[in-house]
């Protein structure tokens, strides 16, 4: 459990009384590739390794199979790492990652510190041929429920789960931002060697710009969530060709673009 206890005054009904919360973490962690500064992000303190081979690979920086050496350089007086330097060969770096990233990213924003948003785009493209059976959809927000041991206890944290085109669970991983869950569950599918087997990403939040072009990364083909997307998320899945669902909730959701991949028995259209 990544919370911590807080007291504070709940007023109900015309009546205050004491309460004692849990509420999620948030720390900064410092990210060097090489001694040179990458990127400082907030996040729930946990799974730095895979938050760190996550962010690399979806920011198509690192993706090697092997795994890199990861040094911790600092901890707080909480005992959370603070900053942590990533030893990567030189030959083995995607791209020129300086000055890319060189503010602090919010635990709220996957795209906050980046200097040009050209640097943000994914050239990846997907071409998945399996079909999703919608009535299976909400088994995967179940099972990823079931496992949100954080959101739980502080109400404050958000989710990410990756699935088989069957429903089988790979990972699953909690975050105060979501994008760093996005990323965490990436890393671990990364350091299981499980990357290739992952066809259903499915996030707690909305669907943002930044999450498309996380799972597009990692070439995930399906991505689900039980809140809204924005406009700039579906133009992005269209036109990568991803299958992106939303509002996926009490047996109900939507599918905003490539529809052909979802089993369908009878569809009303809408008025025009």
């Amino acid at each position: 459990m990544n919370g911590k206890k807080y007291t504070g005054l709940f007023y109900n009904n015309g009546k205050f009384s004491g309460v004692e919360d849990v509420l999620a973490v948030e720390e900064s962690l410092s990210i060097a590739i090489n001694g040179e500064p990458f990127t400082v992000t907030m996040r729930t303190p946990g799974s730095e390794e895979e938050l760190v081979r996550g962010l690399l690979y979806t920011e198509e920086v690192y993706r090697d199979s092997v795994k890199p050496e990861i040094e911790i350089l600092n901890t707080n007086g909480k005992g959370y790492i603070t900053d942590i330097n990533v030893k990567i060969p030189s030959d083995k770096i995607l791209k020129d990652f300086a000055g890319s990233r060189n503010i602090i990213s919010a635990s709220s924003c996957g795209l906050c510190g980046r200097t040009s948003f050209e640097d943000t785009k994914t050239q990846n493209t997907i071409s998945e041929t399996g079909k999703l059976d919608p009535e299976k959809v909400y088994d995967l927000f179940e099972k990823m429920s079931q496992h949100q041991i954080d959101f739980k206890e502080s109400g404050g944290t958000h989710a990410s789960a990756a699935f088989t085109l069957d429903g089988a669970l790979l990972d699953i991983r909690e975050d105060i931002g979501r994008h760093n869950a996005v990323d965490k569950v990436v890393g671990g599918l990364i350091s299981k060697n499980k990357l290739h087997q992952a066809k259903i990403l499915t996030v707690s939040g909305r669907i943002s710009y930044e999450i498309v072009n996380k799972a597009l990364s990692a070439g995930i083909p399906f991505l689900a969530s039980v809140s809204a997307p924005s406009t700039m998320a579906i133009e992005n899945a269209q036109a990568a060709g991803m299958t992106l669902l939303a509002f996926c909730r009490n047996h109900k959701l939507t599918v905003y673009t490539h529809d052909e991949r979802i089993i369908q028995n009878e569809v009303v259209h809408a008025n025009k």
